[in-house]
């Protein structure tokens, strides 16, 4: 990504963030992650990351989606006998997420994928998460999750944050954003 697109899309992650009620300190807007996961799509693919707290124990965020946008299918695998991955709770705040998950396949799901990449998509039970409503996922369950037609706000709750050791169905993904 170029710095100008990062400054872009921190800025019209910030208006999201205050359509959805989110006070955020002008700190905060000028350090939003904006994580296209290396596919230079941010359109289509990619996250806009508020972090307030991330230690040894837990972590709080708010997860920012441009309309239409996805976070690639993921988990959180155990890291060793101590850590046996990440729990995570979301909570929408604004807008309408398709969380699609592994189980029975939704038989026409809201949440469209682009076309050819397919393959990459096996969760396919589709859990609609309005404002108000919350999901908890156990560590290890295979997730993606998409914004509806205005964008969206989850708020993310969990335990030890480790994104580097994140499992990506898709092989190009890189969750570390590289900035030019």
């Amino acid at each position: 990504m170029k710095r100008d697109d990062v400054r872009k899309a921190r800025e019209r992650a910030a208006q999201i963030l205050a359509k959805a009620g989110i006070a955020v300190a002008f700190r905060e807007k000028e350090t939003l992650e904006i994580a296209d996961f290396g596919l230079n799509d941010l359109e289509h693919y990619g996250l806009e990351v508020l972090a307030y707290e991330s230690n040894d124990r837990y972590c709080a965020k708010e997860l920012v989606l441009f309309p239409r946008q996805i976070c690639p299918e993921h988990h959180h695998p155990p890291i060793d006998a101590h850590n046996v991955g990440k729990q995570e709770t979301f909570r929408c705040r604004w807008g309408l997420v398709y969380l699609n998950i592994e189980g029975e396949p939704t038989p026409h799901p809201k949440a469209k994928i682009p076309a050819g990449d397919e393959a990459l998509f096996t969760a396919r039970h589709e859990i609609v998460l309005r404002p108000g409503d919350q999901y908890t996922l156990p560590p290890g369950r295979l997730h993606w999750f998409q914004a509806g037609d205005e964008g969206a706000v989850l708020s993310e709750f969990s335990s030890k944050n480790l994104d580097e050791t994140d499992v990506w169905r898709n092989p190009r993904i890189k969750r570390i954003p590289t900035i030019d």
